[in-house]
């Protein structure tokens, strides 16, 4: 197996991620998104705007039109973890065709704790020094003594096939891993979260560097909507509209009612004295001489006005 080539990110002590190959970008996903249209769009806020109406909506399809191909060198026992994402084409090292080499994963003292008691998938608390040694020492142990086992059952010529069972799961394998956009970020938005385990969370970070320079504003909304977004459920929502005051809601309406206005004037800049018939249009209720102090404030944020006008919706369902 190889070392770590210079274009990849290492991973672990002996790993790696390395992007090979990529096929399209954020303008492959409005071009599919677009394809009725047999055009794409003028502007670059436009395909932003489009890529992330896509994300909020979960039209995933346009996102599969992108691909990434990579290269990987990871503990087995990661391999098996990461192998359960089933939509990617995957080609691996072979110990039946090609003999195994001596490369094996020792986890770091930081990273040895002791099971969670509150997560039976995962670990918490701080362990011993002289456990931490032990744990290492072990590792260590079992890895010299398979690999010498391996190496001599395979010089008495026994099948590699075979041989190869007597390997633990911490030594190293390596592959070449093809997926879409839309799975891939499915990939990442599990396997790089918090509660993930460590030794995958870092070949997951790895893989995200990728997606934030091939489609950066496909990363941005998935970022804003799938990691940082917020989903109510039926009962949540019944809980807001029981217990959210009536004036806490028409205050954050009119608060999008500006900000509504504000995008549009930046969009498309208006005379002064046009822009509160604009807020008007929007359903902006204050007065003219309030309309005045506050959008002198300077303080009104722009957005994107499909967006804000469907944030207005939601809002207004819970009155």
């Amino acid at each position: 197996m190889l070392e770590a080539p210079d274009n990849a990110i290492k991973c672990l002590d002996k790993g790696f991620v390395r992007l090979v190959d990529s096929m399209g970008g954020d303008d492959a996903i409005v071009q599919a998104a677009r394809v009725s249209y047999g055009k794409g769009t003028s502007k670059v806020s436009q395909d932003r705007g489009l890529i992330r109406y896509l994300m909020r909506h979960r039209h995933t399809t346009p996102f599969e039109m992108v691909e990434f191909k990579f290269h990987c060198k990871m503990p087995i026992f990661v391999a098996r973890q990461w192998v359960r994402h089933r939509t990617a084409n995957i080609n691996e090292y072979s110990l039946r065709y090609s003999e195994a080499r001596d490369d094996f994963y020792i986890p770091k003292s930081e990273h040895i704790q002791f099971q969670s008691a509150l997560n039976k998938q995962g670990r918490m608390g701080e362990v011993s020094k002289e456990l931490k040694e032990k744990v290492q020492n072990y590792f260590q142990e079992i890895s010299d003594r398979s690999f010498q086992i391996y190496s001599e059952l395979n010089q008495a010529g026994v099948a590699r096939e075979l041989a190869r069972a007597v390997l633990p799961v911490n030594l190293y394998t390596e592959w070449y891993w093809k997926n879409d956009l839309h799975n891939l970020l499915h990939f990442v938005g599990l396997r790089s979260d918090s509660h993930a385990q460590y030794e995958i969370r870092v070949f997951s970070d790895a893989m995200a560097e990728s997606i934030k320079s091939v489609a950066p504003f496909a990363w941005e909304a998935y970022q804003d909507y799938a990691v940082k977004g917020l989903r109510f459920s039926r009962i949540e929502q019944s809980l807001l509209e029981q217990n959210l005051p009536d004036r806490v809601v028409d205050d954050l309406i009119g608060d999008v009612d500006y900000q509504i206005t504000a995008t549009l004037h930046h969009n498309k800049p208006r005379e002064d004295g046009d822009l509160f018939p604009l807020y008007q249009k929007q359903g902006g209720d204050d007065t003219l001489d309030d309309f005045k102090l506050k959008w002198d404030s300077g303080e009104i944020k722009t957005g994107n006005v499909r967006e804000l006008r469907e944030f207005k919706e939601k809002l207004t369902s819970l009155k």
